[in-house]
């Protein structure tokens, strides 16, 4: 997979934080097993770029690009832009509500997106896991944690994220989040991106004005502690 193919969207006009296109490339690099036909769910798509990689490099033969604040009539001008309309079916949609079958998904994939909605208790096991066939995969990448903040990387974090620090986790909380409520009906696997230094620099040179802020607290600490973590579940047979 050639991640320079994509480089017109490293902008920050598409970006929104570190860059998800290499974190996407990463996991389903990294997970090769996990898309091999069938029906995808990019679950909170944002502009749709994540969708548009899964229907390009992937096996996937529809993509569902589900979003709840991107305009699935913008997202069909960028999916119409790359000749993929008849790949790519573009959603309003909640991911607490989702407005398909049970069991319909081969894979569903969310970047950058799930812990919003993903950290309270049993969100997985009740909202997201009954539309994953069995045997399907859900391949999630979060912003985390290396460990948890004390101290002067504590207080850091709360100026930084304010309101949103809580969203902020370990691999380890996440591992054990997940199975949690749902231990006997999936396989788990966290571990940290190794591309840490690459998608906050791409994010950080973008010109975006959350990119310039977030660069100076990197410098201040923030670089120490923070992460990208992913998450690969496997619902069991």
């Amino acid at each position: 997979m050639n991640l320079e193919n994509y480089k017109q969207y490293f902008t920050k006009e598409y970006l929104m934080g570190p860059n998800s296109l290499r974190l996407l490339g990463e996991i389903i690099t990294d997970n090769p097993q996990a898309i091999q036909s069938g029906n995808v769910l990019d679950l909170g798509c944002g502009a749709a770029l994540s969708s548009i990689l899964l229907a390009k490099e992937t096996k996937a033969e529809r993509v569902y690009a589900l979003d709840l604040w991107v305009s699935p009539t913008d997202n069909l001008k960028r999916i119409r832009e790359n000749g993929l309309e008849d790949k790519i079916i573009p959603i309003y949609g909640d991911a607490l509500a989702l407005p398909f079958a049970h069991e319909y998904f081969d894979c569903i994939v969310s970047i950058d997106t799930y812990h919003y909605f993903g950290c309270e208790d049993n969100i997985f096991g009740e909202k997201i896991l009954p539309f994953l066939k069995v045997g399907g995969y859900a391949l999630i990448v979060v912003p985390g944690l290396k460990c948890e903040p004390e101290g002067h990387y504590a207080e850091l974090m709360k100026e930084w994220a304010e309101d949103e620090a809580y969203m902020f986790k370990t691999k380890e909380w996440w591992q054990s989040h997940i199975i949690r409520f749902c231990e006997e009906q999936v396989e788990v696997s966290v571990y940290e991106s190794s591309q840490f230094d690459l998608v906050w620099q791409e994010w950080t040179d973008s010109g975006h004005e959350y990119g310039a802020r977030d660069a100076e607290f990197l410098e201040k600490g923030l670089k120490d502690i923070l992460n990208s973590v992913m998450i690969v579940i496997r619902r069991k047979n």
